[in-house]
């Protein structure tokens, strides 16, 4: 869809650990491409699975986004203090008959090929002890990325009722990024390619609650030297203190952005002012960068 102004765009990191390369990429890449329209940038805590999170994780990356010179527009959002809201949507789905209780274990539908195939949609059960699954009536089985075109996704996927509320009683991912894109006003999600696939689901429970849903742009990723995305389960070394310029300058790099040789000795502040003014979305790769340890963490 097209938006009007004013762009609003996020960065919703989990507090399961710090920030690394891997999300100075995405952080920068969603930061840029909104304030180069003149858009806003909002931050959000996704902080709605407790056994993931990490003592701290939360404040030491809001530092270390300000270190970074990414500042936020409004007060930080926290998915915690949403679970009213997160009710009241489920009660909807459920009053509108566009959800249903689920026993399914995973390993049952591992064995039925992968996907679940809707076994429980027509048993009632009760909510004691299940899952709550979306009934999947619209199946979106494409989308416009805007760096690659026309994403489509496997037809199976489509199909699938996804879980929206876990039978552990925390809130499904899909259903908490959904409603909170909803209440910010989020017009375009920037954020990296691993997140892909959910994309169908998160825009099929948009027209379900008949809401518009945002421009979805995915950046690369950083691989690490076995080709596995960066990430905090992968032991990816947080973003170090010392010369957040390195960092930043060689994100851009993997952005696909021209750095000029002046830009080593500017300020933080001097460079992401002079990374907005230059910013291209044209220019981001679709495929991913490979990032060494040594890169990283040598100064």
């Amino acid at each position: 869809m097209t938006h009007s102004t004013p762009i609003i765009g996020r960065f919703a990191p989990s507090p399961s650990g710090d920030l690394h390369f891997g999300s100075l990429m995405a952080a920068l890449g969603s930061y840029l491409d909104a304030r180069s329209q003149n858009g806003q940038w909002r931050v959000r805590i996704e902080d709605i699975d407790p056994p993931r999170e990490i003592a701290g994780a939360s404040q030491r990356i809001l530092q270390q986004l300000e270190h970074y010179g990414l500042a936020w527009d409004g007060p930080v959002i926290w998915q915690s203090q949403h679970h009213a809201r997160y009710r009241e949507i489920l009660a909807w789905l459920i009053t509108h008959r566009r959800s249903y209780y689920c026993t399914c274990t995973r390993k049952a539908i591992q064995q039925s090929g992968g996907y679940y195939l809707g076994t429980c949609r027509d048993v009632h059960h009760r909510a004691e002890g299940a899952a709550l699954r979306l009934f999947q009536q619209s199946p979106v089985t494409q989308f416009t990325d805007l760096l690659r075109g026309t994403v489509h996704c496997h037809p199976q996927l489509a199909q699938e009722d996804f879980i929206i509320h876990r039978r552990d009683g925390l809130f499904a991912y899909n259903l908490a990024v959904t409603v909170d894109d909803h209440d910010q006003g989020v017009t375009q999600v920037v954020r990296g390619a691993d997140l892909i696939e959910p994309t169908v689901r998160q825009i099929a429970l948009f027209q379900q609650l008949g809401w518009n849903a945002p421009d979805y742009l995915h950046l690369p990723l950083a691989l690490n030297q076995e080709g596995s995305k960066l990430s905090k389960q992968n032991h990816a070394p947080p973003l170090p203190r010392e010369a957040p310029q390195r960092m930043l300058i060689l994100a851009l790099a993997a952005l696909g952005q021209k750095v000029d040789d002046e830009w080593h000795d500017f300020s933080v502040e001097q460079l992401i002012q002079q990374a907005t003014r230059q910013w291209q979305r044209a220019k981001i790769p679709i495929n991913s960068t490979f990032i060494t340890t040594d890169v990283l963490t040598t100064f």
